[in-house]
Formats: C-alpha cells, structure tokens, sequence
C-alpha cells in the first residue's frame, strides 16, 4: 500500500490520479475530509481506504506490514495564518510523527517542504543542506516548513529513504478548492472570467516595476512525475528544490492566460495590504541542479 497524506489536497489528488493511471490502486488516502469542494477532487479514484488525519498514526502502528511507501503532502499552507502554534501542531509536529513512525518501521518517505522558506531570498535558492539553517522565513507558514527541515535534518535516526521537496509555485487543475492559496495562475483565470481584468500587487521596491515580481510556475503534472521518480529511485536521501529552474514575472505569466483566452491583457495594479509589505517574495527561482544530477532529468 502507498499512503498520501493531504490526499484530497491539490498535489495530493493530483498524484493520486497520475498513481491510477499507472495501476497503482491500493492506495491509503489520509485528509480531514471536513471540506465538500476539497473532497470533490477524489471523485473517480481508486482507493483502497480513506482515514482522518488524527487516527492516521495509530492506524499505522497496526498495519505497518501493508505499507510500502508514504507520501506525506498534509499541511496547512495558508501563508497568512499568523497562528504560529497551530502551524507548528499542523505541520512541524505532525511531520515528526510521520518520520517517526517511518524511522520504527523502516517506510521510506517523501515530505512537502517549502519554498516559503526562503525568504526574501536574500541568501538565494540553493538546497545545499548546510545552508539551510541561515535561512530566514517572512512568515508563520514557512518558519514551521523550516522547522521541521531543521529537525529532520538533525535526527540521528531517520527513515532509510527520505526527501523533503521544497515546492515552488505550483499551479494546474484541482486547486479550486484553495481560495486566496490557489496559484497565481488559478486566480488569474477567476478574475478575467468575472470582471475582463487581473489585478496585480504594486511593487515597493523601487529596482523592480509593477508585476515584474516574478516566481518560479511549475506545473502540479512536473511536480507529481518528480515525486514517482523519487519513489522508485530512492537513493540519495535529502532535501531537493522541485521548480523549473526559470522565474516568469507576473506581467509574463497574466499576458499568457490573456492570450490562452483570445482575449486583450488589461492588468490594474493595487496596493498591496500594509501587514504582507515586509513578508513578501518579490522572486523565487529553484536552483535544480540538486535533484537534475540526483534523477538524470534531461534539460
């Protein structure tokens, strides 16, 4: 059995559907379950059982034999929670008993960092694991992301395969259910669909243009073919970047959903909230040759 946590969540389900159609079937896919729109995504699935997050662990401890592979995605990623101890029970604490349980029963495991826990980037992109704990998260989300690197980093024991895969702007289809979370892109798409228009933060930075912000866009179908990989290859353990290597500026990104849609761009630049000004990436961009070498992916 393979186990995905966060499995009605947008990569999760996502995976979950490449999984079927590679005739992996029995699959053990562990949520909350509480949200309609987010269950919606697991709809023509195959699946073997579905477990609330709480009884996962306990679950687990039972049927360790069963399980070959755990992919746990779960979190709580909204970069505007400010509750820094919910975020920490939700994804730091969590995450431990994850690798616990993973560590006892010899599991291999992949977990979903973040690319949040770069910061302003300041320090660059790099994945190199010594630089890591120089790091310097802008808000509550990514300094629990960062939390749990820094531990899993400094266990002696851990599982016999692990990679934490820090995620950078992961957009495409299921992510409906994400609100003010969902991707650029998706929200894009929502705004021209309702009003003809996208608004775009201004910049504050007098070096950088409104909507010359830029991120680095990779496509959920990218992210879920690296995370089978990684599951079938399993040698090197770590913590791997997983974007496309190129950063795309918002007016780049906003023009290309115009076109897809035959329609002319027109973008208004707001304010951006006073209270995000200080914890905002105004460029991200993963540095890939970590996990290029580590798979041999071809450029």
């Amino acid at each position: 059995m393979i186990v995905i946590t966060g499995a009605a969540g947008f990569i999760g389900c996502n995976l979950i559907r490449k999984l079927n159609e590679l005739n992996y079937n029995h699959l053990i896919v562990v949520d909350k379950f509480d949200n309609e729109l987010k269950n919606s995504n697991l709809e023509g699935t195959k699946l073997l059982a579905s477990i609330d997050r709480d009884v996962f662990i306990p679950w687990a401890r039972e049927n360790t034999e069963a399980i070959e592979f755990i992919f746990h995605l779960g979190a709580r990623t909204d970069t505007t929670e400010m509750d820094l101890e919910l975020l920490r029970k939700l994804n730091t604490e969590y995450s431990k008993s994850i690798w616990k349980l993973c560590v006892d029963e010899q599991i291999p495991l992949i977990y979903a960092s973040s690319a949040a826990t770069y910061g302003s980037g300041e320090l660059g992109f790099s994945d190199d694991e010594s630089l890591i704990p120089q790091l310097k998260p802008l808000n509550p989300y990514a300094v629990s992301k960062q939390e749990f690197d820094l531990w899993a980093l400094a266990e002696e024991k851990k599982p016999f395969f692990w990679a934490g895969l820090k995620f950078f702007n992961v957009y495409g289809p299921y992510e409906q259910h994400k609100g003010k979370m969902a991707s650029m892109i998706h929200q894009c798409y929502l705004q021209i669909q309702e009003t003809g228009k996208v608004k775009l933060f201004k910049s504050y930075r007098d070096s950088i243009a409104h909507g010359e912000q830029k991120r680095d866009f990779v496509h959920v179908s990218d992210v879920v073919n690296i995370l089978i990989k990684l599951m079938h290859h399993r040698k090197q353990s770590g913590i791997y970047n997983l974007g496309t290597g190129k950063a795309k500026s918002f007016n780049e990104m906003v023009n290309q959903v115009f076109i897809s849609l035959n329609l002319e761009a027109e973008i208004e630049y707001i304010d951006m909230p006073e209270e995000i000004r200080d914890k905002y990436q105004y460029f991200t961009q993963a540095e890939m040759g970590k996990l290029i070498k580590e798979l041999n992916i071809e450029q």
